[in-house]
């Protein structure tokens, strides 16, 4: 029964409760892939210990990951739009989960970064499907916003249930128990799904161009190859010639995105100055964010000696902090522009990143760290949310699952991004601040050279001082690497804030006067294919 609701002639249908157990629904494939993403960062030391990997491996493991989300994302929007969004979503649930079970029983660095890269392709049909999904089934803008500020606030719920339940499962059995946790809630979406969710389709979209398909990972993941290996060993010939190659891919991908009839990229979205500037908020953000966790998690665990369930629990308020900033914007954004909303919350993790370059390089809880990754994490929290309703409000219904996807795929390679790149300027610095007394062999050398959980791992099998002088050492160079990070960090925000304001000036509050009238639909809703166009700059 459709609990729907007019509530006056001409004004948007306003959902009811079958939409709202919907977003709960529709929230669980965002809670799988939070709970994925912050589960690895704790069991990243102990899987490291067991398999082995050597730096860049490590950096793979996490990283293919997003690289191959953000590659499909696109694709997997368009391939909604043509199938139905709800049937991609749950044959997509049931794909994670079935990778989630290889990625748990891998017996080696090879078999996992497979098996990651397997979970990144099937997670890619949950965001836009179920951002798609929310557009269709809530007409009015303003309930639209709080259903995407849910969404929104449970993906961050999976950062928030992710570290207490790995953190217990990493205690009391091996590393791999973590990627289990995708199982019960991929089971849960699969029984509930098909009773609560609408199917929802755009019968004139296109199909998804095989070439194009390949030509997206083909780009993206030399270009990562090429960042990380020069990161780390130097831009010698082999990474600049591989990086060379992955961006002559990605122009041959753009290139032919013009000459489809139905691209697998809509590049005209590009032209629209509201879904513009969202689009690099959302790349930007995802890569502080991503490059920042990263280090942090491994400094609470191999500088701070901390356990993956206290680790964890310190990070909880972080994840808090973005939550209540994800639903303070919402409701901000009622009587506030976009724009002064986004940019102050930008100028609040500016001062979060500033904090952590304060922090030591001893055991025991790094407050420091705790209170600026809350305040940082507080401040991006309302820029996220706006972002995706920005871009639902901005785009035809019809391109929906094609802009959710774009704008999801631009968040996840901002999140590779900045693990790639900011986590090699760490490695970086760590190698370069490193100081390996003599007497140690060459062999654990090189191994506490390729990352601080190399030097942990070995410390305890050297005699005498020598492996509490090689510790805190390694403790001291990888905290002037957390330092760095911070700092570019910090510079990014305050680009990004200047950026933002001058960019969405033109957004009005929700609710409040667009910047260019459009002619209603014959339906009520108000036309958002027509603000498509009418903010479109000439060509």
């Amino acid at each position: 029964m459709n609990t729907s609701t007019t509530v006056a002639a001409g004004a948007p249908a306003r959902a009811g409760r079958r939409e709202w157990f919907g977003v709960v629904v529709i929230s669980l494939p965002t809670l799988l892939m939070s709970v994925d993403l912050s589960v690895l960062f704790l069991a990243l030391p102990n899987l490291s210990a067991d398999l082995a990997p050597s730096g860049a491996q490590q950096l793979w493991i996490v990283d293919v990951y997003g690289l191959m989300l953000a590659s499909f994302l696109i694709p997997m929007g368009t391939l909604g739009d043509r199938l139905g969004r709800r049937a991609l979503l749950l044959a997509g649930a049931a794909a994670f989960g079935a990778a989630s079970v290889w990625a748990a029983f891998a017996g080696g660095p090879g078999s996992l970064i497979a098996a990651r890269a397997a979970m990144g392709i099937a997670g890619a049909t949950l965001a836009p499907c179920s951002l798609a999904l929310i557009n269709s089934m809530f007409a009015d803008p303003r309930q639209r916003g709080a259903a995407v500020a849910v969404w929104m606030s449970c993906f961050m719920g999976g950062s928030v249930f992710g570290p207490i339940v790995g953190g217990v499962m990493l205690a009391n059995w091996w590393w791999g128990s973590v990627f289990l946790l995708a199982v019960p809630v991929t089971v849960l979406l699969l029984a509930t799904g098909p009773v609560l969710l609408p199917e929802s389709r755009d019968p004139a979209a296109g199909r998804p161009d095989p070439v194009s398909v390949a030509l997206a990972p083909a780009a993206l993941l030399p270009v990562m190859y090429g960042i990380t290996e020069g990161a780390r060993n130097g831009w010698g010939p082999a990474p600049v010639v591989v990086a060379v190659l992955g961006l002559a891919g990605g122009a041959v991908f753009v290139r032919r995105q013009t000459r489809l009839a139905r691209p697998v990229l809509d590049l005209s979205l590009f032209r629209n100055r509201t879904y513009r500037p969202a689009l690099v908020l959302s790349v930007a953000g995802g890569a502080i964010q991503g490059g920042g966790l990263l280090m942090a998690y491994l400094h609470l665990q191999s500088v701070a000696d901390l356990s993956p369930l206290a680790a964890g629990a310190w990070m909880i308020p972080a994840t808090l902090a973005m939550v209540l900033g994800i639903m303070l914007g919402s409701g901000l954004s009622r009587r506030l522009r976009p724009a002064h909303i986004t940019a102050g919350g930008l100028g609040l993790s500016t001062a979060g990143y500033l904090l952590v370059t304060q922090v030591g390089a001893g055991p025991g809880v790094p407050l420091l760290m705790v209170v600026g990754f809350t305040v940082a994490m507080a401040g991006i929290g309302p820029g996220i949310s706006l972002g995706y309703g920005m871009v639902l409000e901005a785009v035809p219904p019809a391109k929906a699952g094609a802009a959710s996807a774009t704008v999801e795929a631009g968040g996840q390679f901002g999140v590779a991004t900045g693990i790639a790149v900011l986590g090699s300027i760490g490695a970086a610095v760590y190698r370069d601040r490193l100081d390996v007394p003599g007497g140690v062999p060459a062999g654990v050398a090189d191994a506490v050279r390729e990352g601080v959980t190399g030097a942990v791992a070995v410390a305890p099998t050297l005699p005498g001082r020598l492996g509490g002088e090689l510790l805190d050492s390694a403790r001291d160079a990888f905290t002037a690497g957390l330092h760095s990070v911070a700092v570019v960090g910090a510079a990014m925000f305050v680009v990004l804030a200047g950026y933002v304001l001058v960019a969405l000036r033109h957004v009005p509050p929700v609710g409040g006067a667009p910047p260019a009238e459009g002619p209603p639909e014959a339906a009520g809703r108000p036309s958002r294919a027509a603000a498509v166009t009418d903010e479109r700059e000439p060509e």
